[in-house]
């Protein structure tokens, strides 16, 4: 319970000064181009790595990507690149 007023203080912080929620919540942020390429921000380790899905644990939950010929370009700290053909990208 402590922990869920704590997010819901950040969220109102974050708010007012007009600051991005992935920096101060530490939420994923997840930019798509076009469909063969996914960079996702703020992640928390890769679960599964498949030529055919991806599963990627962040702050709030599973990231599931399903595509044909999905390659993991450049895996950081803080950054994931995903490189093939994207079909659907959910949370689980």
């Amino acid at each position: 319970m402590r922990k869920k007023k704590l997010q819901e203080v950040k969220s109102t912080v974050s708010e007012m000064f007009e600051l991005p929620k992935e920096i101060t919540l530490n939420m994923p942020k997840i930019s798509l181009i076009g469909n063969n390429q996914m960079l996702v921000e703020n992640h928390r380790g890769i679960i599964e790595y498949t030529p055919n899905l991806i599963r990627v644990n962040s702050t709030v939950g599973v990231i599931r990507i399903q595509g044909n010929e999905l390659k993991l370009r450049n895996i950081a700290t803080e950054d994931i690149m995903i490189n093939g053909g994207i079909k659907s990208m959910e949370f689980i």
